[in-house]
């Protein structure tokens, strides 16, 4: 398995318990997309970056729907990590996977 610590550490400024195996899955999920700088991150002012987020990870990893309600969370994270001028991708989607209670399916 590969060092996810980096992620780990990232994840852990914003909650205090981290699921490791969930960790492990979102990295293995996002693959390739780590390896690049600008890929590995979430341009959280980017209209079309939130949407790939809401598309491609809430609906169709995590299935969910409703528009509104899923930009309200990617809101909520963004806001939560605005301190953060690299708001890494891995942390963006723990926290809403966390957020939705989807971390156990992943």
């Amino acid at each position: 398995m590969a060092d996810n610590s980096k992620y780990i550490e990232d994840i852990k400024k914003y909650t205090s318990k981290v699921d490791e195996d969930a960790v492990a899955k979102i990295v293995r999920h996002l693959g390739i997309a780590l390896r690049n700088r600008d890929s590995s991150l979430v341009a959280g002012t980017d209209p079309k970056e939130l949407e790939r987020v809401r598309e491609s990870w809430l609906k169709k990893k995590l299935g969910l729907s409703g528009d509104e309600k899923l930009d309200a969370a990617i809101g909520e994270v963004m806001q939560k990590m605005k301190g953060d001028h690299s708001k890494g991708r891995v942390t963006v989607y723990y926290l809403l996977a966390d957020k939705f209670g989807k971390l156990g399916s992943l």
